[in-house]
């Protein structure tokens, strides 16, 4: 039995990983040796893009959830991130480079896993595939794919944000601490602006010059990775209250009007990203607009802020919650094409896509992962028929159910033992087949 894998991003990485682990022979196609968008910056697989960041680690938070079910069913994203994770408070925060060199080393050795260098054009139903091209699907491909799906493509617009070398930070301007925890210390560096330098640095980001948006095309914001500048324009107490918020994080005593926060971006200590600084100003501007806070004066940017378009299908027209295409059955689609939002979630995608395509493959029916798992929840959301027009969304509890009877104090410990142990079901399910 042979797989088709379109993609070597957290999706399709993670989908060719099952399948190969399961013996079947897996036909990987990346684009990136011929031609690489540019958003990315190396030929590696897994390349995060937006954010080193993998979010919360806790198990009682949504993703961290879901990172522990992914966990449990032997996720080569999560070994991955583990692996390379670096200090990020309570967040599961990588080393951009090694985690990609581990994913692609990973994949590359693996006897099962054949690499093929291509653009792929046109898709054949007639050849079971996992469609994991990714966000960022444009050309022949995505013209194949919207035939496919008989329906219109849906959009939004990402952005991400710089990324500065940390000799250029003047620590006589700044300090560690954890992102919000009052009297902690911290892997964050915070960069305080007084009433007067934030009102300085506010007028001069919503005044920027941004980089112009093809005409064709209309800017539709995914929420949680909104450019700096356009939640700037919806009012000053966006910032106050959103990346720019205070809380929690006094310095000799005195708590700063706002601060600029700054993650580590790399495991030796070089480099640094701003938190919630994703924009799509000119390269000049954000040069001109980073160095009125104090501490970034004459900080050296590294990687400017960009902005890119995602695309994505209309899931509930098309797919069913296994990620199967209704109307085509050898066709899975994974990662944030499906319409989920988030890295981890995105793999997340590309490991039940080729769990449920191996159990296709098998002739068996598809062992159906409920809502009451993160997992579950999350490909049952975007396959609701019942919604119109599909909204990206990330992993949350907000779409999870679970049967298990709770009270408000105890709700999320019941979730995540009652979702653990269904996953282990699943598991010792798929532990029967391979048998």
């Amino acid at each position: 039995m042979k797989v088709k894998v379109i993609g070597a991003g957290l999706a399709g990485s993670e989908a060719a990983w099952q399948l190969a682990n399961r013996g079947i022979k897996v036909e990987l196609y990346e684009r990136k040796g011929l031609a690489r968008h540019p958003a990315f910056k190396t030929d590696d697989f897994g390349e995060l893009i937006c954010s080193n960041s993998l979010r919360s680690n806790n198990i009682e938070n949504a993703v961290g959830l879901l990172k522990e079910e992914m966990r449990q069913l032997s996720s080569l994203i999560m070994e991955a991130a583990d692996h390379t994770a670096i200090p990020a408070g309570s967040a599961l925060a990588v080393d951009r480079e090694a985690f990609a060199q581990y994913i692609t080393a990973k994949i590359k050795k693996h006897p099962n896993i054949e690499v093929i260098t291509e653009d792929v054009k046109d898709i054949d139903a007639s050849m079971p595939t996992i469609i994991a091209a990714g966000p960022l699907c444009e050309g022949d491909l995505a013209a194949s794919l919207m035939r496919l799906c008989d329906s219109d493509y849906l959009y939004f617009y990402d952005a991400v944000s710089p990324i500065i070398e940390k000799s250029s930070i003047d620590f006589n301007h700044a300090y560690y601490k954890s992102r919000w925890e009052d009297d902690k210390p911290g892997d964050y560096i915070n960069c305080p602006l007084t009433k007067a330098e934030f009102m300085t640095f506010y007028d001069a980001v919503i005044n920027a010059k941004t980089i112009a948006v093809k005409d064709m095309d209309k800017e539709i914001y995914f929420e949680g990775c909104m450019p700096f500048e356009t939640m700037a324009k919806r009012g000053i107490d966006t910032l106050l209250f959103g990346p720019m918020k205070p809380v929690g994080l006094r310095y000799n005593g005195q708590m700063p009007y706002a601060v600029v926060q700054l993650r580590k971006d790399n495991a030796i200590d070089t480099l640094y990203n701003i938190v919630g600084f994703q924009t799509h100003l000119t390269f000049e501007e954000q040069k001109r607009v980073l160095s009125l806070v104090p501490a970034l004066a004459n900080c050296h940017i590294v990687r400017y802020g960009v902005m890119h378009r995602n695309t994505y299908i209309n899931a509930p027209k098309v797919l069913n919650p296994h990620y199967q295409m209704r109307n085509y059955p050898n066709i899975f689609i994974a990662g944030q094409i499906s319409g989920v939002e988030g890295y981890v979630e995105s793999a997340a995608s590309g490991l039940y896509a080729a769990l449920s395509m191996w159990q296709y493959l098998l002739d068996k029916e598809i062992r159906e992962l409920s809502s009451g798992t993160m997992m579950g929840a999350m490909a049952h959301y975007i396959a609701n028929p019942h919604i119109e027009k599909l909204v990206p969304m990330n992993a949350n509890f907000g779409i999870f159910t679970c049967g298990e009877k709770t009270d408000k104090n105890n709700k999320k410990k019941v979730y995540v033992q009652s979702s653990l142990a269904l996953i282990k079901e699943y598991r010792e399910y798929l532990s029967c087949l391979k048998n």
